[in-house]
């Protein structure tokens, strides 16, 4: 397994709508095991395929306090959506941010495994937080989204100057 990079806001590859997958087989399958092990690194909770510059549709998620839960899904699409639930949300691409964002408090999910096998799943909390924010990823939206104009300008301008703060400096001839 390998710890892939993570792209971070403004990066425009992180707009690109990701494609839906054939059929899984073991080169997908070591993708996902390659970005459920970024995230862990990370310490995130979930993370989409396009955050690590790989434009396909999947992600992965492990909400559980002892991270032993995880979750693959490949062309999730959510099929059903109840009332809604105001939470803060940072995401591993907006590093150091965390926002208040409305989503559905409930929903159903249908996907295929890390098996290739069909699934529909129904959850609440922070683990339907969490897919709405990544299937969101999938298709080219951030949650800085969900922000005011304002917000989301001053967020990418502090993340603009960190990025280049950490740019090593060029060599003197």
């Amino acid at each position: 397994m390998a710890i892939l990079d993570i792209l971070h806001f403004p990066d425009p590859r992180l707009r690109r709508r990701a494609a839906p997958l054939g059929a899984v087989d073991e080169a997908l399958r070591r993708m996902l095991d390659d970005m459920l092990e970024t995230m862990y690194a990370a310490k995130g909770v979930g993370l989409a395929a396009t955050q690590v510059n790989i434009h396909l549709r999947m992600l992965v998620a492990d909400v559980s306090d002892d991270r032993d839960q995880p979750l693959f899904l490949v062309n999730p699409e959510i099929i059903a959506r109840d009332g809604l639930q105001e939470s803060e949300e940072g995401c591993l691409s907006v590093p150091g941010f965390y926002e208040p964002v409305t989503r559905a408090e409930q929903i159903r999910v249908r996907a295929l495994g890390r098996d290739g096998q069909p699934l529909e799943l129904e959850t609440d909390g922070l683990l339907a937080v969490c897919i709405q924010h990544e299937i969101d990823h999938l298709d080219g939206k951030l949650f800085v989204d969900y922000l005011s104009e304002i917000k989301r300008q001053r967020i990418r301008k502090k993340l603009i100057k960190s990025q280049r703060a950490a740019e090593p400096a060029g060599l003197a001839g």
